[in-house]
């Protein structure tokens, strides 16, 4: 199946073949990690560590279970969350006095805890994550990665002094993430969700969403502002310096294995994967081009080269399996590496590498006396040319309209809107389209009418069909 045909059979396809993932577990969108799949994850978990650790935030590991008790103390929340959890009702034989929730997220697991950790302003700001596994009953039709219902998470919390610092820590978020981000050669809108699509107890909420190539957005991620909203109900308060006693402003920032979906819908083609340098497995694969008569000097030609980039940090692999060129090209074609060295002997007679970029096929040779040097500049190509080829597919989707007359499907769609939430229902009613919010961190004139009531407005918003 191809990639512009059908979206959705290509990108099952695309994960089957690659051997990312195996649906074959017992447990329907409960996925096994396969060691390839798992490798990349792993290497996303690695940049998200070292922007989290390199900020200060300290990682935890909070329990998989949480008390119905301590759950149910912010009921927005668990509104929010009612339809989605899994609950332990038995230990054994013996029913619980207290049913326990399967962590769909961890609010409610570490707030008892905070409130006994922070005691005055010295104990702030508290900067915490933990990357675990979350639980959610997702009903609708499952997907690798994008939607399961046991879910690779990252989550960071947060405990401020005061709302303002708690700003600047959502402000800090969007830093990190502008970093992660460009590792992954992932474009993304950032936008302030509406009233009634913010997170369960949220102040304010940004989504963090990216364009699929069949013009739906995938949320990757959300950043929330809470304010006292779970630091009251859960008695999370501290002694200010003048000696009264305040509640915490806290945030939260959350993303997940839809990272890697993202990645895959984004950069993929028909061939197969196609990994942005920073996480892929291999970053580099040697192919030896050899006949019977230099394959022992091909070898050890492949061999120095293969330690010669090993030891300058980068990630190469020598197939050195028995096995033609073409089929070698085309197993690492699907695994998606983005750069395939070949050496063979006239290579070595003219010094050089060749190399084949896989995202774009280009074809060239690099000197093999300075051979890592010049892999590592090919690769720096590489994503600079992945991002910007996704950021100018992902502008190009953006429509604006100002009339429902002029609503395009599979389209992210840039209209006025009055902020009057039964005018927001409304267009999302007659659209059949979910209004992913204004802009975040994004100040713009405009000046326009909303787009159901006809009204004055200087605020714009975007919408579109999500996966």
């Amino acid at each position: 199946m191809q990639k512009k045909e059908d979206f959705n059979e290509w990108y099952n396809g695309i994960v089957e073949k690659a051997n990312l993932s195996d649906k074959r577990y017992p447990v329907k969108g409960m996925n096994v990690w396969t060691p390839y799949g798992w490798r990349i994850m792993r290497m996303i978990d690695t940049y998200i560590r070292e922007e989290l650790d390199g900020t200060g935030h300290d990682e935890v590991c909070f329990p998989l279970l949480i008390p119905e008790t301590e759950f149910k103390k912010e009921k927005d929340h668990i509104k929010g969350f009612d339809s989605e959890v899994f609950w332990v009702t038995h230990a054994g034989e013996n029913e619980l006095d207290v049913r326990l929730v399967v962590r769909p997220t961890s609010e409610t697991a570490m707030y008892p805890m905070f409130s006994l950790w922070i005691r005055s302003h010295q104990d702030l700001p508290l900067k915490v994550y933990q990357i675990v596994n979350a639980f959610r009953y997702e009903t609708k039709q499952t997907r690798a990665f994008i939607r399961v219902r046991e879910i690779h998470f990252f989550e960071s919390h947060t405990c401020h002094d005061s709302e303002e610092d708690a700003q600047r820590q959502i402000e800090e978020d969007v830093a990190i993430l502008s970093r992660i981000a460009r590792r992954l050669c992932l474009p993304y809108i950032l936008s302030v969700r509406t009233d009634w699509d913010r997170f369960p107890g949220a102040h304010y909420t940004v989504g963090i969403d990216t364009v699929m190539p069949n013009g739906r957005t995938l949320q990757i991620g959300s950043i929330h502002h809470y304010r006292t909203n779970f630091s009251e109900p859960y008695g999370i308060s501290f002694e200010d310096s003048d000696g009264q006693r305040r509640f915490v402003h806290q945030t939260t920032y959350g993303m997940s294995e839809r990272l890697l979906g993202a990645v895959i819908g984004v950069h993929a083609d028909d061939k197969g994967l196609v990994m942005p340098p920073d996480i892929a497995s291999f970053q580099a694969v040697i192919i030896p081009i050899f006949s019977k008569n230099n394959a022992e000097e091909v070898m050890a030609a492949c061999a120095a080269l293969r330690d010669e980039l090993a030891a300058e940090g980068i990630r190469v692999k020598l197939d050195d399996r028995d096995a033609r060129p073409g089929s070698k090209y085309y197993d690492w074609e699907i695994k998606g590496v983005p750069l395939r060295l070949e050496l063979g002997g006239r290579d070595i007679e003219n010094g050089v590498v060749t190399f084949v970029r896989r995202d774009t096929g280009e074809k060239g040779t690099i000197d093999i006396a300075s051979a890592a040097q010049g892999t590592g500049l090919v690769l720096e190509m590489i994503a600079e040319s992945m991002l910007e080829a996704a950021a100018s597919i992902q502008g190009s989707y953006i429509t604006d309209i100002e009339d429902m007359d002029s609503v395009v499907k599979e389209r992210i769609l840039r209209f006025g809107w009055c902020g009057d939430p039964a005018c927001g229902h409304a267009f999302e009613e007659r659209s059949d389209m979910k209004i992913l919010g204004h802009r975040y961190g994004q100040a713009e004139a405009y000046e326009g009418r909303c787009i159901i009531c006809g009204k004055p407005t200087g605020k714009r918003v975007l919408a579109a069909n999500a996966m």
